[in-house]
């Protein structure tokens, strides 16, 4: 039996990662598949150590909470998560579960079809977006990922979406190069499996837009733009 890593990363989220966690085990039960949930909590300032240890009993073999001493960004914490995750394969979920987590078993599915990267996608044809991002969110979004297409990776259509999931191999590999702390990350991510070589599907998928998000829709996607620019740079000699 294959085990599956979970890692959630999370920041001052109290009122949602309760129900998210509670949403999560109910799933790996259903599906009886061995696994660990990993929270990497961002340096949070409201209860959100409290809740998730309340919702799992504690820290044991398949639950494990990982504290960052101050805010270091969702890159970053992603990336501590997956380098400490033991599973056969490795999936990263918005603590929001934007994308439910059932869909998780479309990314394993490709996995188990011979790819080594599986990335959830809003942009192609039978995605499903169920709740969308207002007019300007969205735009930019769009704009951002025409960007990053021409400057970093090649045919992906949504870069962003907070859902993905690797073979332990390429997300070893892969997270143990990767270097941007921010929401840039996940291109950093798309940009180097493909440069090393990894197979990488993009698959369509359900999703529902947070009126929760933590993006400032001003500074975030200036400081983004100029991240493309630092990936190329950042990775010139790497592979």
């Amino acid at each position: 039996m294959i085990k599956l890593s979970i890692v959630i990363p999370c920041y001052n989220e109290e009122q949602r990662i309760g129900k998210s966690l509670e949403t999560i085990h109910s799933f790996v039960r259903n599906i009886n598949i061995e696994h660990e949930i990993i929270v990497v909590d961002d340096g949070s300032s409201d209860r959100t150590c409290e809740v998730v240890l309340n919702c799992c009993g504690g820290e044991n073999e398949t639950h494990r909470l990982l504290r960052n001493e101050k805010n270091r960004g969702k890159g970053y914490s992603v990336r501590r998560g997956v380098l400490e995750a033991t599973g056969d394969y490795i999936l990263f979920s918005d603590a929001d579960l934007s994308t439910p987590i059932e869909e998780a078993l479309r990314l394993i599915a490709k996995l188990e079809d011979g790819f080594d990267v599986a990335i959830g996608s809003r942009a192609l044809p039978n995605s499903k977006v169920e709740i969308r991002q207002n007019f300007f969110r969205e735009l930019m979004g769009k704009i951002f990922n025409k960007i990053a297409r021409l400057l970093t990776f090649k045919g992906i259509k949504d870069s962003q979406c907070g859902f993905k999931c690797f073979k332990r191999e390429a997300a070893k590999k892969i997270f143990s190069l990767q270097k941007l702390d921010g929401f840039s990350f996940d291109v950093e991510v798309i940009y180097l499996a493909q440069k090393i070589g990894f197979k990488v599907a993009e698959i369509p998928v359900i999703w529902r837009n947070s009126t929760a998000s933590k993006v400032n829709v001003v500074a975030d996607p200036i400081k983004m733009f100029f991240d493309l620019i630092k990936i190329r740079v950042m990775h010139i000699n790497d592979v």
